[in-house]
């Protein structure tokens, strides 16, 4: 630490001994640059102040309907852009700026200097903006500012109705892109429902709808043929115990007569079905269930008709018949037998196609399973694109609203609070800062300079310093005993470096004095030359 402040102190020293080098250079500089100072052309700043107001009335009413655009990320985004090159581009053709530029570089050049001097700041409330410009020319500035305003009020309202005619532009696209792509979807299924129709959910049900009704329906009509079956036997039964118990008719009883026409007790029973099988008919196709069982039915009643006809007839023309034939009681058992047979017919029919229908219903599982994914895939894919057209749909109807709310309201407003104005007196250069950093920097350079000589000319002031520098060891030392005329010397050096240093702070503080009393420094230089001519 000592060595260090040892070697601190003596480059002090040296500085010291080019103690004038630092005031010679300190003036020369300071009265070079006073005097570029005041011959900086005077700066004036235009400057206007925009009021953007973001909040309308509409906006809570059409909350959830119009579709609603972050106001303050859009106005943050024009502020950011305001200053890029097309919009400078266009300040510069707005102000004829573009005439000056008679090549790329000047271009280039211009807009580099309007990047410079425009600014645009907060002023100190929500959404209040200052939009400022500096040039020597107030005119000048005043049109840019202006220029560049009028580009930061249009070019929101501009850029809004694009996006908005840009997004309702491609809705437009995508819901017709999607109403193709919905027809073709319809004619798919169309043609796949025209393909696969019976294995497709009708009326009836799906296929495991309509299998288990099958399966239901062929039990009770498994159930009831058991039932008639048993209702059958019981009859014949009792049709055998009648028969036993009767005699025979005798022989000398009167014989029929072989000419009469004969009448069956199937008779009734066969018209009934008829009149039935025309009224069904009337109602179903030929392949219909029980059409089909009760034409079984007619068939078989009619063939025991001719049958139990010929055995009468057969009978009629022999010597004698029983005398059970006479029986009302047994005329009507064999009726209801009859009956009884005509039944257990249509209901074994009918068991019968329940079961075809069940087979055929089985064999068709695995294209049923086929069909029912394509149809679901099919439907999914529908789905799918009726959705999104409808969602499209209803987009492009809140861009419209949205449109239609922005052309006659207006979500962003721009309110101008003050004009483009440029002040009477100048806004710069900075002459008092500029003359004091002069100053300041004339007395830095002085100081550089004088550090230098003592590195390049040095001197030694103790003992150990010259044997550090040298490496030879210092026996002694003499000093140095000053005469009075000499001290008197030194003493007026001393008063003179003061002095000079003295006269150099007078002659800064003169020249703030004139900038802050709003006086040009080159005015009074003029006046000062005009009065040595004189």
């Amino acid at each position: 630490m000592y060595e260090l402040v040892n070697q601190l102190l003596g480059y002090i020293r040296g500085i010291w001994r080019y103690r004038w080098w630092i005031l010679g250079v300190a003036w020369t500089v300071s009265i070079i640059g006073w005097i570029q100072v005041s011959k900086l052309p005077d700066q004036f700043k235009a400057s206007a102040r925009v009021y953007v107001d973001t909040t309308t009335l509409l906006k809570p009413l059409l909350r959830g309907l119009a579709v609603e655009g972050n106001d303050q990320h859009q106005l943050l985004l024009m502020t950011n852009t305001l200053m890029s090159r097309p919009n400078l581009e266009k300040v510069m053709r707005m102000a004829d700026l573009d005439l000056k530029a008679k090549t790329e570089s000047d271009t280039e050049e211009l807009i580099n200097e309007l990047q410079e001097n425009f600014s645009l700041q907060s002023a100190g409330g929500v959404n209040l903006y200052t939009i400022a410009y500096q040039d020597a020319k107030p005119e000048l500035a005043k049109l840019l500012v202006k220029s560049l305003l009028t580009i930061f009020v249009e070019s929101n309202i501009g850029e809004t109705r694009k996006e908005q005619d840009s997004a309702r532009q491609f809705l437009e696209q995508q819901i017709a892109e999607y109403e193709q792509r919905l027809i073709e979807a319809e004619e798919r299924k169309t043609r796949f429902q025209q393909k696969n129709l019976k294995f497709l959910p009708n009326e009836r049900g799906d296929y495991y709808s309509r299998l288990q009704a099958t399966q239901e329906q062929l039990a009770e009509a498994e159930l009831e043929l058991k039932i008639q079956q048993d209702r059958l036997a019981v009859l014949q039964q009792q049709i055998e115990d009648e028969e036993e118990a009767e005699p025979l008719i005798d022989e000398t009883d009167e014989l029929l007569d072989p000419s009469q026409e004969f009448s069956s007790e199937l008779d009734p029973r066969i018209a009934r079905l008829e009149a039935s099988l025309d009224d069904m008919l009337l109602r179903y196709t030929d392949k219909h269930p029980d059409v089909a069982a009760t034409k079984l039915t007619l068939a078989s009643l009619k063939e025991k008709r001719r049958a139990e006809l010929a055995g009468r007839k057969r009978d009629a023309a022999a010597s004698g018949s029983t005398a059970i034939d006479t029986n009302p009681v047994y005329q009507e058992m064999r009726i209801v037998m009859s009956e009884a047979e005509a039944d257990i017919a249509a209901k074994a029919a009918v068991v019968e196609e329940y079961k075809k229908r069940i087979e055929n219903l089985s064999a068709a599982v695995d294209k049923v399973l086929q069909v029912e994914t394509e149809e679901s895939q099919l439907n999914r894919d529908y789905g799918i694109l009726a959705q999104q057209h409808q969602a499209l749909l209803s987009r492009l109807e809140s861009a419209r609203l949205s449109h239609d709310v922005d052309v006659r309201s207006g979500t962003v407003r721009f309110r101008i609070v003050d004009p483009p104005s440029v002040p009477l007196t100048p806004s710069g250069p900075p002459r008092a800062l500029l003359s004091s950093l002069v100053v300041l920097g004339g007395l830095l350079l002085g100081v550089v300079l004088a550090f230098l000589m003592s590195q390049i000319r040095p001197t030694y002031d103790d003992r150990e310093a010259l044997n550090t520098e040298t490496g030879f060891p210092v026996l002694g030392s003499v000093s140095m005993v000053w005469t009075n005329a000499q001290i008197r010397i030194r003493q007026r050096r001393h008063l003179g470096f003061l002095l000079g240093l003295l006269a150099l702070v007078s002659v800064y503080g003169f020249v703030m004095f004139l900038y802050l009393s709003d006086v040009d420094p080159a005015w009074m230089l003029h006046r000062l030359q005009e009065m040595a001519n004189v």
